[in-house]
C-alpha cells in the first residue's frame, strides 16, 4: 500500500499535473501588424522609434534634463518601490515549494501532580523540559502551489511594465515641459518685439499729433493697439513660469530648482530627420501598458488554477518528534514522533470552492477585455497623434508664410505712411495682421512640439534602460 502511494505521488509529480488552463498570450482581434494609416512627408514609418527618442532633437541640455528625470523623479522613486514589494511576493510564493519546518522548546520549574489509580499524590518542586520539531512538505499533486507562483510572477512582470510605463510618462513630460519653456519663451520675445514695434509706432503718432499733422483719435487707435499688444505679455510669461515649475518637479526638485539651461532656452528644438514611427507590430511589442495588460491576464489565469486546485485533495508529507522530560518521564517514555502523509479535502462541501472558480474565471474574462482594449486604444492613441501632428505642421507651414506676407505688408505701409502716400489706419491694420499672425505661429510652434511629444508617448519609447 505504502508503494502503491509513493508511485502514485511519484506519476503525478512527474506529469507535472496542474489544474485550470495553460495561458496562452492571445491575439489581437484588430489589425494591428502593419503600417499605420496616417501617412506624411514628416513621418518615417520604415525606421523603428529609438528608445531614447529626445536625442532626435540634437539638444545637449534636453538630453541632461531626461537623464535627470529618471534618476530623481518621484513617481519613479515610487514605482521602483512597487516593483520591489511585488518581487519579495513572488520570493514568497516561491517558499511553498520548500518543506515547513517547526520548531519549539522550553523549560519550567514547579510542582507537579501525580496520578494512578484514581488517587493522586502531589511531586515536589522540580524542572521540566520540552522541545518540538516538524516538518512538512506540500505534495503539490494538482499544481496549487506551481499555479500560485506562477500568478505572483505574471503580477511582478505586469509591476515591472507599470515602472516601465511611468519611465515612458516621465521621459515624455520632461521634454515636454522643457520644450513649453523654450516654446513660451519665444512666444514671449514675439509679444515684447509686437510691444515694442506698436510702442514705437505711438511715439511716432504722437510726435505727428504735437507738430497738428494728425489729430487725436490717431492716438488714440495707436494707443489702443500697443495696449493690446502689451495685454498678450503677463498671459505668456505666466505659462513660461508654469512650464518651467512643471520641468523642476518632474526632476524631483521645488520650484526654486529650475534648471538654467531651461531658462535660457528662447526658441523650441525640432526633431533633425523625419520622426521613426514604425508599424503596429513594434508598438505592440514596445509599449508598456500593453505588457502590463497581457501579464495581467496571465496573473489571473493562473488564478483560475488555484482557484480548481482547491477541489481536490491536498495532501502534506512530514513528520514530528517531541521531547518532553523532568524527574517522572525519563528515557524512552521522554520521546514521541510521528511521520506520514497528512491529506485535507474539504469533499463534498465544494460550493465555496466552485464559487471562487467562477468569481477567478470572471476576473480572467475581464483581464482578457481590458488587454484588448488596451490594445485598441494604443492603435487609437498613436493614429491620433500622427494625424495630429500632420496637420499641425501643415498649420505651422501656411501660418510661416502668412508671418512672412505680413511682415513685408506692414513694411510696405509703414514705408508709404512716412511718405504720406497713406493713412494712419492703412498703417494699423498691417501691423494688427502682422501682430495676430507672429502670435499664431508662436502658437503653433508650441503646439506641435507637443504633440510631436504626444506622438513619441503614445509609441511607447523610452523605458528600455530601466534596471531589471
Amino acid at each position: 500500500m505504502r508503494k502503491s502511494l509513493l508511485l502514485l505521488i511519484l506519476a503525478f509529480m512527474a506529469g507535472g499535473c496542474a489544474a485550470g488552463p495553460d495561458y496562452r498570450r492571445p491575439e489581437a482581434k484588430v489589425a494591428a501588424g502593419g503600417a499605420f494609416g496616417t501617412q506624411a512627408n514628416a513621418f518615417d514609418p520604415a525606421a523603428p522609434l529609438p528608445d531614447q527618442w529626445w536625442r532626435l532633437y540634437n539638444d545637449p541640455a534636453l538630453d541632461a534634463l531626461v537623464a535627470q528625470a529618471l534618476d530623481a523623479n518621484t513617481d519613479l522613486r515610487v514605482a521602483a518601490a512597487n516593483l520591489a514589494k511585488a518581487r519579495a511576493a513572488l520570493r514568497e510564493a516561491r517558499t511553498a515549494r520548500l518543506p515547513t519546518t517547526d520548531i519549539a522548546g522550553g523549560a519550567g520549574y514547579g510542582d507537579g501532580m501525580q496520578g494512578a489509580g484514581g488517587a493522586f499524590t502531589q511531586i515536589n518542586a522540580q524542572w521540566s523540559q520540552n522541545g518540538s520539531l516538524a516538518l512538512s512538505w506540500e505534495v503539490d499533486l494538482f499544481g496549487r502551489v506551481s499555479r500560485a507562483v506562477e500568478a505572483a510572477h505574471a503580477d511582478a512582470q505586469a509591476v515591472e511594465a507599470a515602472r516601465d510605463a511611468v519611465r515612458v510618462t516621465v521621459a515624455a513630460e520632461t521634454t515636454r515641459a522643457y520644450l513649453d519653456a523654450c516654446s513660451y519663451a519665444y512666444a514671449l520675445g514675439v509679444a515684447q518685439d509686437s510691444y515694442r514695434s506698436s510702442n514705437d509706432s505711438l511715439r511716432l503718432v504722437t510726435a505727428q499729433e504735437k507738430a497738428g499733422s494728425v489729430g487725436k483719435f490717431d492716438v488714440e487707435r495707436s494707443a489702443a493697439a500697443a495696449a493690446t499688444a502689451r495685454a498678450a505679455i503677463p498671459s505668456l510669461e505666466a505659462q513660461h513660469q508654469v512650464a518651467l515649475f512643471e520641468l523642476a518637479a518632474l526632476l524631483g526638485g521645488t520650484p526654486a530648482d529650475i534648471p538654467l539651461a531651461a531658462r535660457q532656452c528662447m526658441t523650441p528644438p525640432a526633431p533633425a530627420v523625419a520622426l521613426p514611427v514604425g508599424d503596429g507590430a513594434s508598438l505592440l511589442r514596445r509599449r508598456p501598458d500593453l505588457r502590463q495588460a497581457e501579464r495581467q491576464l496571465a496573473a489571473d489565469t493562473a488564478r483560475i488554477g488555484v482557484a480548481t486546485a482547491a477541489l481536490y485533495p491536498k495532501i502534506s508529507l512530514g513528520g514530528s518528534g517531541n521531547f518532553f522530560r523532568n524527574d517522572s518521564v525519563r528515557g524512552s517514555d521522554s520521546f514521541s514522533f510521528s511521520v506520514g502523509p497528512l491529506l485535507s479535502w474539504s469533499f463534498p462541501n465544494i460550493s465555496v470552492a466552485r464559487a471562487r472558480i467562477r468569481q477567478a474565471e470572471a476576473q480572467g474574462d475581464a483581464s482578457l477585455a481590458a488587454f484588448e482594449g488596451t490594445v485598441i486604444t494604443a492603435l487609437k492613441q498613436v493614429e491620433q497623434a500622427l494625424s495630429n501632428v500632420a496637420r499641425e505642421q501643415e498649420r505651422l507651414s501656411a501660418l510661416d508664410e502668412a508671418q512672412a506676407r505680413s511682415q513685408r505688408a506692414f513694411d510696405f505701409a509703414n514705408a508709404r505712411y512716412r511718405a504720406g502716400s497713406v493713412g494712419l489706419l492703412d498703417v494699423l491694420v498691417a501691423q494688427t495682421a502682422l501682430l495676430d499672425a507672429r502670435a499664431a505661429q508662436a502658437s503653433s510652434l508650441q503646439r506641435l512640439s507637443s504633440l510631436r511629444v504626444d506622438l513619441f508617448k503614445s509609441l511607447g519609447g523610452g523605458w528600455l534602460d530601466a534596471e531589471t
